[in-house]
């Protein structure tokens, strides 16, 4: 009897012996880092983009990840551990095919897999045997076995002999001191045990831990069940904080008294609305997908309209503030502190910030704002630039609203100059007098 011999073996052999050529198609705020990772640990690895201006700023040398210093950049390609290219041919090279594109919301809040089909079409006219090709950007479960394998197999190869493949939820927590790719454990799930295989071998050889499941549908389900549990929570205190407004009570104290417990509490806070490329987008990831077994996930949806209700609350508790010192919000001069997502980065996706600006300049309130990262943004066609920080920008507005706690900030020279203060974030911990008031 003739025994067949298990494909892939060879390709398996080049990912321990770290000789595969990587390839991450998308180069973002998860597909960089990630292809950093990868030539750090001796891989060749091949970057693609459509994005023209990140491959340029990439081969110059320059970095648009404040997580990846510009020198890392340099380093590998002087290297010849990385090489930036707009064009997908360079995909038939690669041993290895790691998508880590966006994938939005449609305007009706339906999943946007644009970016994907573009990815898999694509990769699809340089796909080759004993090639292995991972998904990991956030999509309901199905995607990986619905929509990416279908393409793949339009070329006539086979799932698990010819070509293999795996899904992988990204980890990526930006400006995280103490997580980076390589301490947060790695979910995979192959379409074949052995597609689970190559993906963990793969993984194995940069990060400390991984985490085999499976299923592709289980590893895709696990990314949007970390978001939605975020989501849930920060909606919780997002309203709890509401009603400790109106209670007259501090719920920064309660929560900091509460997770004092040692079990069956962990501490989430409060804040101006959501933003990011995961969280205001995964959960309604799930609630559409869910949508198509005719499961209404009531609670989800509703932790969602909590969050995205925030940014209207931020606009009448600073209205609120300013009244009660007999200043009205029409003409008032506002200074906003922060108008990226989160702290330390300077990605303003979905950034609540930018809602907050909007309702207050709807209210006739004149902005203007400062954020080391951001230098210049636009928001419906209206171009800001960012002012300095100086004496003059917080004793001339008639209210500072801190929307993003950046570590850059002296939040004591911030009290000190300003005359009235709403803190979103807590940055001024500590700092107690009747002109500062928190969320």
């Amino acid at each position: 009897m003739k025994i067949q011999k298990q494909s892939g073996l060879s390709l398996l052999k080049k990912i321990q012996n770290r000789k595969a050529c990587v390839a991450v198609m998308g180069l973002g705020y998860v597909g960089l880092p990630l292809a950093m990772e990868f030539a750090r640990a001796g891989f060749e690895v091949l970057g693609v983009d459509v994005d023209v201006v990140k491959i340029n700023a990439i081969r110059s040398g320059r970095s648009y990840i404040t997580d990846i210093p510009a020198e890392e950049i340099r380093r590998s390609i002087k290297q010849d551990r990385f090489k930036a290219f707009s064009e997908f041919a360079v995909l038939s090279r690669a041993d290895v095919v790691i998508i880590c594109v966006p994938t939005p919301l449609a305007k009706g809040k339906d999943p946007d897999l644009t970016y994907i089909f573009s990815a898999v079409n694509g990769l699809k006219k340089h796909l080759h045997s004993e090639q292995l090709v991972v998904l990991e950007s956030t999509t309901y479960p199905g995607t990986t076995g619905e929509i990416v394998l279908p393409i793949l197999l339009e070329t006539g190869m086979n799932i698990g002999s010819d070509f293999f493949l795996a899904f992988s939820p990204e980890r990526v927590d930006p400006s995280n001191p103490q997580y980076k790719i390589k301490n947060t454990p790695k979910v995979v799930g192959g379409m074949t045990p052995f597609c689970t295989r190559l993906a963990k071998e793969l993984y194995g050889s940069i990060v400390d831990q991984v985490v085999e499941v499976s299923s592709t549908r289980v590893a895709e389900m696990v990314k949007l069940v970390e978001n939605t549990f975020r989501s849930v929570n920060i909606a919780l205190v997002n309203e709890l904080c509401i009603m400790c407004q109106k209670l007259k009570i501090d719920l920064w104290e309660v929560i900091d008294a509460a997770k004092t417990k040692p079990y069956g509490f962990m501490p989430f806070y409060p804040g101006p609305g959501l933003g990011g490329h995961c969280i205001p987008i995964d959960p309604f990831y799930l609630t559409w997908k869910a949508r198509l077994f005719g499961f209404n996930a009531r609670l989800i949806e509703l932790a969602g309209e909590i969050n995205h209700r925030m940014p209207g609350f931020v606009a009448y508790r600073t209205q609120d503030l300013l009244n009660a010192r007999g200043k009205t919000i029409k003409n008032a001069k506002v200074a906003i502190l922060g108008v990226t997502y989160k702290r330390d980065v300077n990605d303003v996706r979905e950034s609540p910030a930018f809602d907050v600006i909007e309702i207050l300049e709807e209210k006739g309130a004149k902005i203007s704002y400062y954020d080391p990262y951001v230098p210049q943004m636009t928001i419906r066609k209206k171009t800001y630039k960012a002012m300095r920080l100086t004496s003059h920008f917080l004793k001339n507005a008639d209210i500072v609203v801190i929307l993003t706690d950046h570590r850059a900030v002296d939040y004591g020279y911030v009290f000190k100059n300003a005359k009235l203060i709403l803190d979103t974030r807590n940055a001024l911990k500590g700092f107690k007098s009747p002109h500062c008031a928190r969320l």
